[in-house]
């Protein structure tokens, strides 16, 4: 099993400005019309009337501009100008991914929303090096004039599982296989502080893991359900399910994938990477609240002992599963989580999936869907309210028909035309909670374009923040 993957994080340091300005600084900028107007802790007026002189000049428009540093020629200004839809984490991010080489930079500006700003410097300077050398390294140390140790952790501990998701999604399938992301959880999460339980084979046999045992069958690389728990003492509140889609690479199966569909596919595990981490999130930052994970692991395969298209399973609930598209094997093992979640009588369940590629098709690469019952509606405010895109779905009962089966209970795919809610409404059948909200990332998890905000490009680690909020609220 290889050792895993921990990527190199910068360095916070909290540390009162003082006027040394022969340093590489950064400054934080507004501009109306053609006015900028810097907000700025430097009380050297020349200075900063230079800077202002160059931005000014260079006509800078809306995001980082880097300038020669006027009282030191070998260091560098970078000057971010904001506009009112600027966030604290985007412009830290857009800073800290302009900053790269940097050794040390200091903040040379009032920084009001300190965990925003720490986890958005972190964010933006993720690089992943693991298989190859980056241009330039990471910045190196981030300085803040701040003097809130608690919001400097927090930040760290956001950022830390952010960037450990996008590690683990972005990890080569030959690397991370169901067995080696189990093992991780269980090392990542112990450390933490939770208890966990991995079911293997017989284990998975004697709960009557249908989906997982069936889909993960094809495959040399065993398939694993893993239980995590966090229960602080004193625990406050009702308990909180997560359930996270942890398909380290997915072929389609007999359904066979494009070979040009087939690539990226070792992404298909973002929904477990997101749950483990979030829950050690949850556990550093101390949360007073009950909270067990459920990592639906398994590798979709051909072979000669693969499942095949017409076979029918059935769940420990009694639900018969007609399996009409291999490659639909998502919803297949997420069911087996949902149910042992249901069991346990958890009263909030949370699942989180890379599903559909309707998900993009309806709402793009940058927003989440979320569905489910009333409790989905409350999800969506507060993924707004951290400042995750993401937008309610309906589940059409109308759809429902289209997962009518002539020999089951359901096919395991149904209707193209909403094909990430009729997803939904097939998970709908193994839930048993008053509130449950479905969160279909398949787009926004990884992004394949250019780097923007705090998002890198490859792996983005999304809806880290939203599932801690909910574990908080």
């Amino acid at each position: 099993m290889p050792p895993p993957y921990t990527g190199v994080m910068t360095e916070i340091i909290s540390q009162q400005f003082n006027q040394d300005l022969s340093r590489h600084l950064a400054l934080f900028a507004t501009k109306a019309d053609d006015t900028f107007f810097l907000d700025t802790l430097v009380s050297d007026t020349a200075f900063t009337d230079c800077v202002v002189r160059a931005l000014t000049t260079f006509g800078a428009g809306t995001g980082v501009t880097r300038l020669v540093n006027p009282a030191d020629a070998s260091k560098l200004v970078f000057v971010v100008v904001r506009d009112e839809k600027t966030t604290t984490r985007e412009a830290f991010g857009e800073l800290a991914r302009a900053a790269c080489g940097v050794d040390t930079l200091v903040v040379a500006s009032q920084v009001t929303d300190v965990a925003d700003a720490v986890e958005g410097g972190l964010l933006g300077a993720y690089v992943f090096d693991e298989y190859k050398e980056p241009k330039k390294a990471p910045l190196g140390a981030l300085v803040l004039p701040v003097d809130d140790d608690a919001a400097v952790t927090r930040g760290e501990i956001l950022a830390e599982a952010t960037n450990r998701v996008r590690d683990l999604v972005n990890l080569a399938p030959n690397e991370l296989y169901p067995e080696v992301l189990a093992q991780i959880a269980q090392d990542e999460a112990s450390a933490a502080g939770c208890s966990v339980r991995i079911y293997r084979e017989e284990e998975l046999e004697e709960i009557n893991a249908a989906g997982i045992i069936h889909v993960g069958r094809g495959s040399k690389n065993l398939p694993r359900l893993v239980r995590i728990e966090w229960a602080p003492e004193g625990a406050q509140g009702d308990t909180i399910a997560l359930v996270g889609k942890g398909i380290t690479f997915d072929t389609g199966g007999y359904s066979l994938k494009p070979s040009t569909a087939m690539t990226e596919m070792k992404t298909d595990m973002g929904g477990a990477a997101t749950v483990l981490q979030t829950i050690v999130a949850a556990a550093r930052l101390g949360v007073q609240r009950k909270v067990v994970g459920w990592l639906c692991i398994a590798e979709n395969m051909v072979s000669g002992i693969a499942g095949h298209p017409d076979d029918v399973i059935t769940y420990r609930n009694g639900v018969s599963v007609e399996i009409n598209n291999t490659d639909a094997e998502g919803r297949l093992v997420m069911a087996d989580g949902l149910l042992m979640a249901s069991a346990e009588g958890s009263e909030t369940i949370i699942d989180i999936a890379t599903l559909t590629g309707a998900q993009m098709v309806a709402l793009g690469e940058r927003t989440t869907g979320i569905m489910g019952s009333d409790y989905a509606k409350e999800l969506t405010e507060l993924a707004a309210g951290v400042g995750e895109p993401a937008w309610h779905m309906p589940l059409p009962e109308h759809l429902r028909e289209s997962l009518d089966s002539d020999v089951a209970d359901m096919k395991n795919s149904g209707s193209r035309f909403g094909g990430m809610l009729v997803a939904g409404l097939f998970l709908k059948e193994f839930v048993s909670a008053p509130n449950w909200a479905h969160v279909d990332i398949a787009g926004p998890s990884f992004n394949r374009g250019k780097p923007y905000g705090v998002m890198p490009k490859g792996a983005t680690g999304v809806m880290v923040r939203t599932l801690l909020a909910a574990v908080e609220n």
